[in-house]
């Protein structure tokens, strides 16, 4: 399922080209057409990849997984103008989804911690104060902070600081990834070993034949690799359409795995 059909940048008011209007993938990116479930950004640091997702899930007010709501967070204040500038067209307008950026996995974890002890406290507030009443009128003042930590650790374990980074990343994929979903990953790889890449591809694997549609940036060939994917080239000025045989990215490893003494040797 395609839920999101085509961005476009229009009536760019920024003669100073400052950020993010001093990218050139992003000036002149056009119109950009999703046509397959999966569409995976590749390109250098700094050529775009990112803050076009950034872009995408303010515009399309995503949820975010990370330590803020997206509209609360200050890291994406300064792409407003880009938002101001960004039209979204739809096939089906989905709410379900989220836009995770690799970096923000720790913020979140924190916040589902402190979400977790408050709940706690909140059960323990209520154990003092109905001592000595029955059970049921407790159970039943305890019923909605009892209800929320249930939930928060059916889906994360009862302590999601016990996980390693790579772990927490997949329990949160396996948990949050939903049916009919618009799903905006910014270098999902980053905690993967090449192995749960590939344990990522399988989910995504399943989640587009219940409708979803992901859009990725990454570093990761394994990634890039998604039978089917579109890919959009960032090293280009617009962003254009690519094989996985001609990306740099592919190329480099290629050349580096088949001889890693030479390739280090030349640096």
């Amino acid at each position: 399922m395609i839920h999101l059909r085509e961005i476009s940048i229009e009536h760019v008011k920024n003669e100073n080209a400052v950020f993010p209007f001093n990218i050139p993938a992003i000036t002149n990116l056009g119109r950009l057409t999703f046509n397959t479930p999966v569409t995976i950004l590749v390109g250098e640091n700094g050529t775009g990849k990112s803050t076009l997702i950034e872009g995408i899930a303010l515009a399309a007010q995503s949820i975010a997984i990370g330590s803020e709501e997206i509209g609360r967070d200050t890291t994406l204040t300064s792409l407003q103008p880009l938002v101001d500038c960004l039209k979204l067209v739809w096939n089906k307008r989905t709410r379900r989804g989220f836009f995770l950026r690799a970096e923000d996995v720790f913020g979140y974890i924190k916040r589902i911690h402190q979400i977790r002890q408050s709940m706690l406290e909140e059960t323990a507030r209520i154990d003092r104060e109905y001592e000595g009443r029955s059970e049921y009128s407790k159970n039943l003042a305890k019923m909605p902070a009892s209800s929320s930590l249930q939930g928060l650790e059916s889906r994360y374990g009862e302590d999601a600081d016990a996980y390693s980074h790579g772990e927490f990343f997949l329990t949160l994929f396996q948990s949050r990834f939903v049916p009919g979903g618009l799903y905006l990953l910014d270098e999902p790889e980053a905690a993967l070993s090449p192995l749960r890449q590939l344990s990522l591809i399988s989910l995504i694997k399943e989640m587009i034949l219940q409708d979803a549609q992901f859009i990725i940036a990454t570093h990761s060939p394994i990634l890039m690799a998604f039978p089917e994917a579109s890919l959009m080239d960032f090293d280009k000025s617009p962003p254009a359409a690519t094989d996985y045989d001609q990306l740099e990215h592919v190329i480099l490893y290629r050349s580096f795995l088949s001889d890693p003494q030479a390739f280090i040797k030349e640096l």
